[in-house]
């Protein structure tokens, strides 16, 4: 049995450590705030542009018309962004897509439970199923938000093509218009034909899944609530020229909603984690004081035991 010194000492320690993580809790629920009033202003504002965007596409004579005046719709063009209604999470053919790319989210720290191990699993378990379907490293491009999904990245033994830790720490929407025009301008000029994003959706305080959805093509219904019939909008201007300008828009949006809501997501895991090693740590502080208050007594019986026997002898 451990000595009451050792014990007290052991208990100060965890006092330390107990200050150490109740403080970063305070810290990450802070951010989380923060967080969820940037990912709950700017998500149902990008799903609504998405929404109207595919209620317009449905209509056939604006198909044909940004096919023949916009080179939208043509998924065997060039310079165009192709549109489909594909699944969130459908994983490409190499016979339909010889090239894809692959954004993946994580954060630059650890201290936030399974967060970064679940995203990196999640990548892994992309990159199986795409070498399973025939491709190799020459055909993914990777771009990696988060030191922790860069460093995966690299053991993988794949390159990258994007690394941006500081997007991880720091949502900012021009970097994320940036990447988005990157992504769009490699799609549209024909040198991938897919792009992938796999990140920590922030759904509560205590729930983060991990999902893989299609950024590009774009999906064309995610939003539309199974309404199959046009929606009959009154438009101004025409109908051609705002597909022009909110089909952008609407791509850029996408990645800037995905990062904020990666960004929820960390904070989230964080101070759920912080707040199990605070739980941990009073338990164990307690646990620690019971055993030093039953060491004390022994000493104090044993020496009385000691002081009696003496008197009688």
């Amino acid at each position: 049995m451990s000595s009451l010194k050792e014990i007290k000492s052991r208990i100060a320690s965890v006092r330390n450590t107990l200050k150490i993580t109740s403080a970063m809790k305070m810290v990450a629920s802070a951010k989380l705030h923060k967080a969820q009033v940037a990912i709950g202003g700017k998500l149902p504002y990008e799903q609504k542009l998405h929404h109207i965007l595919s209620g317009l596409l449905q209509d056939d004579e604006l198909h044909k018309a940004m096919h023949d005046k916009l080179g939208f719709g043509n998924p065997h063009g060039h310079s165009t962004v192709v549109l489909e209604d594909i699944g969130l999470d459908q994983v490409p053919s190499k016979d339909v897509y010889p090239r894809i790319a692959i954004v993946a989210f994580s954060s630059n720290s650890s201290l936030c439970g399974a967060f970064n191990a679940n995203n990196i699993k999640k990548y892994h378990e992309t990159i199986r199923i795409l070498e399973g379907q025939g491709y190799g490293k020459d055909d993914i491009d990777v771009y990696a938000i988060g030191r922790k999904m860069a460093d995966a990245v690299r053991k993988s033994g794949y390159d990258l093509i994007g690394d941006y830790p500081e997007m991880a720490d720091k949502p900012s929407y021009d970097q994320a218009a940036d990447l988005a025009h990157m992504l769009v301008d490699s799609f549209c000029s024909g040198e991938v034909a897919q792009v992938v994003l796999v990140y920590s959706h922030f759904a509560s305080p205590a729930s983060q899944p991990v999902v893989r959805e299609n950024y590009l093509p774009l999906p064309l219904h995610d939003y539309d609530d199974g309404v199959d019939e046009p929606i009959d909008y009154i438009l101004e201007p025409d109908p051609l020229e705002l597909v022009r300008h909110l089909l952008p828009q609407v791509l850029l949006l996408k990645l800037y909603t995905v990062l904020l809501d990666a960004n929820a997501a960390e904070h989230a895991a964080r101070t759920l984690a912080m707040q199990i090693a605070s739980d941990n740590a009073q338990d164990l502080i307690a646990e620690l004081t019971l055993a030093y208050n039953k060491g004390r007594q022994q000493e104090i019986t044993a020496e009385i035991l000691d002081l009696v026997g003496g008197t009688m002898a």
